[in-house]
């Protein structure tokens, strides 16, 4: 039997554990993101607004994309997005190596926990590299390649090297892994 490289929805309470904020902490992405008042974040694979929200608020007047493929997870969001009185988050209905949204709109562009899941590696990454300003920055953030008690099988899980590789095949420069998760590796690149 073969193992779903997809998030199943009805999981959707393992994503809002208070352990998962301190494995994963948006404001230590956002830090190491380097963003300088940026205008526009998109969140790629969103899922509940993990990271779209802390985002949001940190940028009041710009605008946080946060896409995802799942329609359940979108409107999850929305009920979210409404309790926390935000309104700079903009769900988007996407699909795995195409998203809704202007080319050169983004200064950076979140892919959070997504890469092992991906069939189309470095099409998606091609499509996340369109939506980027020139000079624009991606973080590619996954869990690490080895035994852990949570997260997906370590058979699906992708290394830092092999993300670094498809983003590099993707037209991406500037491709550092940086070990500021313990759990994670975090993959930073620009659009030349």
């Amino acid at each position: 039997m073969a193992i779903s490289r997809k998030f199943d929805p009805k999981e959707v309470e393992k994503l809002k554990k208070p352990e998962r904020l301190q494995r994963e902490n948006p404001e230590v992405v956002w830090e190491n993101l380097g963003l300088k008042k940026p205008s526009c974040v998109v969140d790629v694979g969103c899922g509940v607004g993990f990271s779209a929200i802390p985002f949001a608020k940190k940028m009041p007047s710009g605008t946080v994309y946060a896409c995802d493929i799942s329609t359940e997870m979108l409107e999850y969001l929305k009920t979210e997005l409404k309790n926390a009185n935000i309104i700079n988050v903009s769900p988007v209905l996407m699909e795995e190596v195409k998203i809704p949204l202007p080319d050169g709109i983004a200064d950076a562009v979140l892919m959070q926990n997504i890469h092992h899941e991906l069939h189309h590696e470095v099409a998606s990454l091609n499509e996340c590299r369109r939506l980027l300003k020139p000079g624009g920055r991606i973080a590619v953030i996954d869990w690490k390649k080895k035994p852990m008690e949570f997260g997906p099988p370590q058979e699906l899980r992708v290394s830092a090297k092999k993300i670094g590789s498809d983003l590099r095949e993707a037209g991406f420069v500037q491709i550092t892994a940086h070990e500021i998760l313990l759990y994670h590796s975090f993959v930073l690149a620009q659009k030349p």
